[in-house]
């Protein structure tokens, strides 16, 4: 193993000069910095990281809590991305990443929290979980730095989409094309979907438009079956809605299905829209209209916010951070026939 002394040795400086190059000092000149630094690279060194834990009293690990309702783990096509960035920005910040789960401890399963301490994680993140459960309101409120994801505690840094905004630029966008008759499949109640919700109601009714209660509906995230019977109950309304919006991309697969068995055309008879972003509707045919969230920019944020609380604790403001969507134009939503 390459030790400080053999890259001192090989420069030709002290060892502290060496250690001061390797942890970015501003001690030593620029050129010997980068000297020290690429014959480290060159010789193959690695800090010890129990000696760095020793040091600097971390361990560079960060706990990631994720529990997809649906089960769908990694596999789940919005926050799969949010997370793959947040890793690749703390990996670029020299920490590594653990998932967090309910272990166990003499006999018992470990609450959230104990797996926490128990891993000496540095901080955690939360992210698509209840955030009422008792467990998550006991790591939150706890000593560990946390970030919570599309969710906000009054003590907690979070990194929210801007989901009133996302659903107010949807919405006027399928009033922009001339629709009055606009049904919504919202998810299962939450704070993601309270906020939508009622940026829906709230844009109609600028517009002065009204939503008959027949046309809110509800289903969960992610669940093609549940949007295919919300929206054959849509369609057989005595006055059916010419737009539909969707909680998300990938429910929205189960109302298109359901608007094609009926016969109907994509968008010269109905008009469909989603939310989220993702890959898949940029495959369908017609191409998705859609909400797209800035996925990269969520799991990027978190990570520096969570990273900064965890290594400047007394500066990092603890407050919401919104990252803001975009609606992205497809060929799903054209003006509905007169």
């Amino acid at each position: 193993m390459v030790s400080l002394k053999d890259i001192a040795s090989a420069c030709g400086v002290s060892v502290a000069t060496v250690s001061k190059a390797l942890n970015n000092h501003t001690d030593i000149g620029a050129d010997t910095k980068a000297r020290v630094q690429q014959m480290a690279q060159e010789m193959g060194y690695h800090p010890n990281a129990a000696a760095r834990t020793l040091k600097t009293n971390r361990t560079y690990n960060i706990g990631v809590l994720f529990i997809d309702g649906n089960h769908s783990g990694l596999t789940h096509d919005f926050f799969n991305h949010v997370l793959d960035s947040f890793k690749r920005t703390a990996e670029a910040h020299g920490y590594d990443i653990t998932f967090i789960n309910n272990g166990r401890m003499q006999n018992r399963k470990m609450t959230y929290l104990e797996h926490a301490r128990y891993r000496n994680f540095d901080g955690v993140v939360i992210a698509c979980v209840e955030f009422s459960e008792p467990e998550i309101i006991e790591l939150v409120n706890s000593d560990v730095p946390v970030v919570t994801i599309d969710h906000l505690f009054n003590n907690r840094i979070a990194v929210m989409s801007d989901n009133v905004g996302g659903m107010q630029q949807l919405t006027r966008y399928v009033i922009g094309k001339g629709h009055r008759k606009i049904a919504y499949i919202h998810g299962l109640p939450s704070a993601v979907t309270s906020a939508r919700l009622s940026s829906f109601y709230k844009t109609l009714e600028e517009n002065g438009i009204a939503v008959p209660d027949e046309y809110v509906r509800e289903a969960a995230y992610r669940s093609t079956d549940e949007t295919y019977r919300e929206t054959r109950s849509l369609l057989e309304l005595d006055e059916p809605p010419t737009c539909i919006l969707y909680p998300d991309d990938f429910a929205c697969i189960g109302g298109i299905n359901a608007i094609r068995e009926k016969g109907l055309r994509i968008p010269e008879d109905i008009s469909v829209a989603g939310y989220d972003g993702i890959e898949i509707g940029l495959h369908m045919l017609p191409q998705l209209t859609t909400l797209a969230q800035n996925m990269d920019a969520i799991g990027a944020t978190a990570a520096e916010q969570l990273i900064d609380l965890i290594e400047k604790p007394k500066t990092t403001l603890i407050q919401p951070n919104i990252i803001v969507g975009e609606v992205r134009e497809g060929g799903s939503v054209a003006a509905p026939r007169s």
